[in-house]
């Protein structure tokens, strides 16, 4: 077990408190994962809608960049952490204000880049988007702030 792992289990237990900024932007949480893998289901409010009913493009990318992120602590070593470097979206399909399930994995990952692609697909299957992002890895050792606030975790 990693600090990352045992977050993500605290997580998906229910027995760990989300960062203030999951909170306010209401994005949940996961529902399960594995090495290199993890899935969400994500139901939108009416507030978080647009004029038309759809999803904000926006909002989507901030969904893939926590999913990506989670993913990425699958497969990070106990002694770093990481930080996105790169994010891309595709938007393939119009979404609408219902459940999503987004699933990420990773696809490729070096001793310094973790790479992940995510997919966002309706209650019926269809994919209305897809991520790929980036993690540069870490040593602890130069982000002291980083390390406290992941000792804090527990």
């Amino acid at each position: 077990m990693t600090w990352a792992t045992e977050r993500l289990d605290a997580l998906k237990a229910g027995a760990a408190t989300p960062p203030p900024i999951v909170q306010t932007l209401k994005l949940g949480l996961i529902d399960d994962w594995g090495e290199g893998w993890v899935r969400k289901s994500w139901t939108p409010t009416p507030e978080l809608a647009t004029a038309d009913g759809s999803l904000f493009g926006g909002y989507l990318a901030a969904l893939a960049d926590q999913a990506l992120a989670f993913a990425a602590m699958t497969v990070v070593p106990h002694d770093r952490l990481f930080r996105t470097v790169n994010l891309q979206m595709n938007f393939l399909k119009v979404g609408r204000s219902c459940p999503l399930t987004i699933e990420a994995r990773v696809v490729a990952r070096t001793r310094q880049l973790i790479t992940a692609r995510a997919e966002f697909r309706q209650k019926d299957g269809a994919l209305i988007a897809e991520a790929t992002g980036q993690q540069i890895v870490m040593a602890f050792d130069h982000w002291p702030a980083e390390r406290e606030a992941v000792e804090g975790l527990a």
